[in-house]
């Protein structure tokens, strides 16, 4: 998976030309378009832009492309929300990741997307796909990545971070990949894994340098070298509490709970953690270990 993801890298930085320019406006256009014709012709004409692997075995090979502009939505208000989010995320990926890898990133969901549906259609009979609803959302678990702090209107009106959304969406995946299941409707359980694993190609080395992280993070305060802060100090009341004093001289034994105006200072060259008052931090010989 690495490799793969330093590949798309390498030919995204190599080909500065590819792609095409601001890619979601056309979506959102034929998206549009879609609309009308399904509300004119009631839905017949629209049945022709869906992928379906045997017609175009039999030679309609627009359907490879034209499935990508079928809506999401049949309602104009809900269009209009779900166009503009997508167009949305759309511009900030490219602005972000610049022209050739956001075309990279849309192209790799369309064609894995597609390459299900032929496996589907030999598979299990059934390869016909309406839309690209799930490369959408892998568009958004992208963005949260990148801006996991962004807020975002929750039923437009609750403010919500990027990344809180993204995880209901990940619950979102496992419903429906159960629901599918349960319903025997293979091709609607693998669509959600297929956006996801678009996902990982792009940012498994983001999320395995994290979880490295995270393990030597463990690593490191799990380690009896590092000085646990919360118990130290718990271990330090307990023992004062038990000896009745916190700060005590090693030289005239006087400490802070019979002189508490009295004031105490560490040395720094004795060995150890040893505690003297004012009158013997400067005046003691040295404790060597």
């Amino acid at each position: 998976m690495r490799k793969l993801n330093s590949a798309m890298e390498r030919f995204a930085l190599r080909h500065p030309g590819f792609g095409v320019p601001n890619l979601m406006l056309y979506i959102v256009i034929g998206n549009v378009i879609a609309f009308f014709l399904l509300r004119m012709t009631s839905g017949a004409a629209i049945q022709f832009l869906y992928f379906d692997w045997g017609q175009v075995l039999h030679g309609q090979i627009w359907r490879l492309a034209t499935f990508v502009f079928v809506p999401d939505s049949t309602t104009p208000f809900n269009l209009i929300l779900s166009l503009y989010f997508m167009y949305f995320i759309g511009s900030m990926l490219e602005r972000e990741w610049g022209t050739p890898k956001f075309n990279l990133y849309y192209l790799c969901g369309v064609v894995l997307t597609i390459l299900t549906g032929i496996i589907s259609h030999y598979a299990f009979g059934y390869g016909v796909l309406m839309g690209t609803y799930y490369v959408g959302m892998s568009m958004f678990l992208a963005f949260a990545a990148l801006y996991p702090d962004a807020r975002l209107m929750l039923l437009y009106i609750i403010p919500i971070k990027a990344k809180w959304l993204a995880a209901a969406d990940l619950a979102l995946f496992a419903v429906d990949v159960i629901a599918a299941l349960l319903q025997g409707s293979w091709l609607n359980a693998l669509l959600p894994v297929i956006a996801l694993l678009n996902f990982l190609i792009f940012f498994w080395c983001e999320i395995a340098d994290q979880l490295d992280r995270q393990r030597a993070y463990a690593r490191h305060r799990n380690s009896r070298q590092t000085i646990q802060f919360k118990s130290a100090v718990r271990q330090q009341r307990k023992k004062e509490a038990q000896q009745g004093y916190r700060h005590k001289c090693s030289v005239c034994g006087r400490t802070d709970t019979e002189y508490p105006d009295l004031e105490f200072r560490y040395c720094s060259r004795c060995a150890g953690y040893h505690c003297f008052c004012v009158d013997h931090i400067f005046n003691h010989e040295h404790f060597k270990e």
